[in-house]
């Protein structure tokens, strides 16, 4: 069976951040294996007092998965939410040990690392500390074969400006990083996720909300990753995580759904029946 190594936060109560991304990758029969950053009862944007892990414990709690030869078994590493530059500068050896560890009897080949580089978003902007996104960009970033930001995160860790597609295609090739970039404008009354190499740029979108749910961009990222680890053309597997998220946001709203209902949905985010709006750039 493959295995993730997932590094970001847990919330019990809320369909977000590492604790969602256990659940959708168990639908693609994934192993998840979680190290929580930070622990909430109840999501933070909702009012949730949790706890930041301490450096030490999150660098011992990933020492005991190595301990237990499991990182030359991790076909998947996402990272996620970081509250401390330290811990930034732990899941940076972590990607070093991962693809350095023997891999006999690992699933894949390789290891295949997405990093999801939380920072802000609009309107509110940064939402972690400075040093935080310093470590992140410096640390992380160049370690990923792919990164999922949203287009603030994306115009943050390029620097420049990031308002449409075409910048963002821009903006990814500058940094030299093949991207998923979520909260793309496209049409009129459409939202849209990119897909972005030094190659070849794609659009898909669907229709725009007023309620967004919370958690969707960890839903595309670790959807998006399942379907590398399953062989999927990076292109296909993009695809595949915009239906399912377009799938899951049109079901949480039909149920009146207080979070994402990722365990309900388990079949139809691996065969998701939404359809997509598809845009070569």
């Amino acid at each position: 069976m493959p295995l993730a190594l997932v590094l970001s936060s847990f919330v019990a109560a809320s369909r977000i951040g590492g604790g969602a991304q256990q659940y959708v990758l168990a639908a693609h029969k994934i192993d998840p294996v979680l190290a929580p950053t930070a622990m909430f009862g109840r999501s933070p944007a909702k009012g949730g007092l949790g706890e930041v892990t301490a450096p030490e414990v999150l660098a011992r709690m990933l020492a005991d998965i190595e301990a237990d030869a499991l990182f030359g078994l991790v076909d998947l590493v996402v990272t996620g939410h970081f509250s401390l530059p330290e811990q930034v500068e732990i899941a940076a050896g972590v990607l070093e040990r991962v693809r350095a560890a023997n891999r006999d009897g690992a699933y894949a080949d390789r290891p295949v690392v997405v990093v999801d580089p939380i920072l802000g978003d609009e309107p509110k902007g940064l939402y972690v500390r400075p040093d935080v996104a310093e470590a992140l960009a410096r640390r992380l970033v160049p370690q990923a074969d792919w990164i999922t930001p949203n287009l603030w995160e994306l115009a943050s860790l390029a620097g420049r400006p990031v308002r449409n597609a075409t910048e963002a295609c821009e903006a990814a090739r500058a940094l030299g990083r093949s991207a998923l970039v979520t909260s793309v404008p496209a049409a009129e009354g459409e939202i849209g996720l990119l897909f972005v190499t030094q190659d070849e740029a794609t659009l898909f979108a669907h229709p725009r909300v007023d309620r967004m749910p919370n958690g969707t961009g960890d839903l595309v990222t670790a959807s998006f990753g399942a379907g590398l680890v399953e062989g999927m053309p990076p292109l296909e597997a993009a695809r595949r995580a915009a239906r399912a998220a377009a799938e899951t946001v049109q079901a949480t709203l039909e149920w009146k759904a207080p979070e994402l209902p990722i365990v309900a949905l388990a079949d139809r985010l691996v065969n998701p029946r939404a359809e997509v709006r598809t845009h070569r750039l």
